[in-house]
């Protein structure tokens, strides 16, 4: 056993974990962090060298290129070392890209999906376009279902997606029912995990198989690379790893080696993202052009309870409603805003504020509000100017909407 390995089976704190984890001493050779190691092309001693590699395991082997090197083994691993029960980490160019990984890892043609509906548009995507190609179906579920998703499974299910809270209108889904209904038919559980990250809740500790992380978000922290993971339960590693190879995935060694630097602040990052989110949540609360804030770890949000039950923090990432009000009124809101950018991701020290429209991506249901929403990334600002902008903001609105 590793001396990283070793100190991460005890009980340390998260904090701890973050700086330590994946820094193996044969990887790191001497120095803070794992050199940056750029090749395609390992060379062996002799043709016998050549033939036993290809022979063998390559896990945290050199063998090609694609199959990585320490740069990417340092971060799957350390990855790893935050979900206790997982077998290994796979790592991804995109969060997309490790989602497809997972599905494909355990779905075959006439096999179903049951996908939540407030999953992320990409994700839907992905089951209406790819996997219906492929001859795999899918249907859609109510967030809410919880252990009811029981009457759902059918013969030809083989596996339950997952996000929770769902990333544009935050419903909790209860993990620990949905989980045990799965394991009871042999359905494997998949999680995309990137809200709320292995430190602030265990995925595979609460019955999941697959948990996903697009690490572009809170891992790298920086918003400048693009980098996804999947971490497997044993009993799924090796055909994850299997299919992984089979479909050419390979995260690049620069990639990783910023999402490692990124992973050792996220624990500090964190803590000032939910405090600021939580903060700026709470101000929302109080604003008469605002209907209601979704935000799971606000005690007035559908779902605080199942938040407090299973998760140990929130991050950066919620939505608001608009007391009514149109397209024009949203943008006259968002378009002044000074320290909010706007675009797609979150995650990143920066705040970003964009408009949302989850009817247009609903099936199994149908989510009515009072007025438009806008999602907002609470980034690593003073709070008090992020609040200032956005009560400038809101009285743009009021006065847009008349």
């Amino acid at each position: 056993m590793s001396k990283d390995r070793d100190t991460a089976d005890r009980t340390i704190g998260d904090a701890t974990r973050v700086v330590a984890a994946g820094r193996r001493p044969e990887w790191t050779q001497g120095v803070v962090n794992p050199p940056v190691w750029r090749a395609s092309t390992h060379l062996y001693g002799s043709v016998a060298e050549l033939r036993a590699a290809g022979g063998r395991d390559t896990h945290h082997r050199l063998f090609y290129g694609r199959r990585g090197a320490p740069t990417q083994w340092s971060l799957a691993d350390a990855l790893t070392e935050l979900e206790p029960g997982a077998e290994a980490t796979f790592l991804y160019p995109s969060g997309v890209a490790a989602i497809a990984a997972a599905l494909l890892s355990v779905l075959s043609p006439g096999d179903e999906l049951l996908l939540v509906d407030s999953a992320y548009d990409p994700t839907r995507s992905m089951a209406d376009g790819l996997l219906k190609r492929f001859g795999i179906t899918t249907r859609f579920y109510d967030p809410l279902i919880g252990a009811g998703i029981a009457d759902m499974i059918g013969e030809r299910t083989r596996a339950i997606f997952m996000e929770s809270p769902g990333s544009l209108t935050f419903e909790m889904q209860d993990v620990p029912a949905i989980t045990a209904a799965a394991k009871a038919r042999g359905v494997t559980a998949i999680l995309d995990n990137t809200w709320a990250t292995p430190l602030h809740f265990r995925a595979l500790e609460h019955g999941v198989d697959l948990s996903i992380l697009a690490c572009t978000k809170y891992v790298v922290g920086h918003s400048d690379v693009m980098l996804g993971s999947v971490t497997a339960a044993p009993s799924h590693w090796r055909k994850l790893r299997e299919t992984s190879f089979q479909l050419g995935q390979v995260a690049s060694p620069d990639d990783a080696w910023l999402g490692a630097r990124g992973l050792r602040t996220m624990a500090v990052r964190l803590a000032q993202h939910q405090s600021s989110a939580l903060q700026i949540a709470r101000w929302l609360e109080t604003r008469p052009e605002v209907d209601r804030v979704l935000h799971p770890a606000l005690e007035t949000c559908r779902g605080h309870d199942l938040f407090a039950r299973d998760f140990r923090g929130s991050s950066g990432l919620f939505s608001f409603v608009l007391s009514g009000g149109d397209e024009a009124a949203r943008a006259a809101l968002i378009d002044g805003l000074v320290h909010f950018g706007i675009g797609y991701s979150w995650g990143g020290f920066e705040s970003l504020a964009i408009p949302v429209d989850p009817q247009r991506y609903r099936t199994a249901t149908a989510p009515s509000f009072a007025g438009p929403l806008v999602r907002l990334q609470i980034g690593l600002e003073d709070p008090a100017d992020l609040i200032a902008d956005l009560e400038e903001g809101l009285k743009r609105f009021a006065a847009a909407r008349g």
